[in-house]
């Protein structure tokens, strides 16, 4: 019960701070938490101590607990990235995330092309041939489970710790995606063929092949996502001065 009180009041304010509904520089008090959530002051502290990590609140002495500007979030935490995609934000974060992926994925790609264990080459190979097959059935679930399969033996098979490391954001991104109905019950032939490309180029050692194919899709999500995200704003992270 603890835990499950624990994770209502964490996902309670976090989605409320995240969608704006708490501005920037609203003041929250614990006392008036208790009340309004209905759970002892050790549950408060709990679930405002993991908003503190993700950087959505900061507290005062004598003050309260402050919300924080979008500036200051974990961008790359996978609560944070779930919250935007449910909320008006989404385009902006399907933006971010998509441009993110662009710069990394094909890189990764060329990386495992090299360094990948035999291992995840199979496994590549084997993930991707399911992938077409599950997408033409339009069996979105499971296309669901594979396509975050693919994308995180791809980022790990890169050999790079930070790559790997991005797998929680992918997930998020392409199960927000399924969940919001931004993903077609069957996937284009030609996306489809591409993660062929990119798991046989990879296989082989084909480091300009995988590159070349993933750069590919990648290219391919933005162009399909473009309009969610048309007049969304940015985020610009001030600078600290030297």
């Amino acid at each position: 019960m603890s835990t499950s009180l624990h994770h209502r009041a964490i996902e309670h304010l976090g989605t409320r701070i995240v969608a704006g509904e708490l501005q920037p520089g609203h003041i929250m008090l614990a006392e008036h938490l208790e009340d309004e959530l209905k759970v002892s002051r050790s549950v408060v502290r709990e679930a405002v101590r993991v908003l503190q990590s993700l950087g959505l609140v900061e507290t005062t002495k004598r003050v309260g607990i402050r919300v924080l500007p979008a500036s200051r979030w974990n961008p790359f935490d996978p609560q944070v990235i779930r919250w935007r995609l449910a909320g008006e934000g989404r385009g902006a974060q399907l933006r971010s995330l998509a441009e993110l992926r662009t710069a990394v994925e094909p890189v990764a790609a060329e990386l495992a092309a090299t360094n990948a264990p035999e291992e995840i080459r199979r496994g590549l190979v084997e993930v991707s041939h399911a992938m077409r097959d599950a997408g033409q059935a339009g069996d979105v679930p499971r296309f669901l489970e594979l396509d975050i399969y693919f994308h995180s033996l791809l980022l790990t098979g890169s050999g790079n710790e930070m790559f790997a490391n991005m797998v929680g954001q992918v997930a998020e991104t392409l199960t927000g995606r399924t969940v919001h109905g931004l993903m077609p019950d069957h996937p284009r032939d030609a996306a489809l063929q591409w993660h062929v490309d990119v798991a046989e180029a990879i296989a082989a050692g084909n480091p300009a092949g995988a590159r070349e194919a993933s750069d590919r899709i990648m290219r391919e999500t933005i162009s399909e996502m473009e309009p969610e995200w048309k007049d969304q704003p940015r985020v610009f992270v001030p600078v600290q001065r030297l």
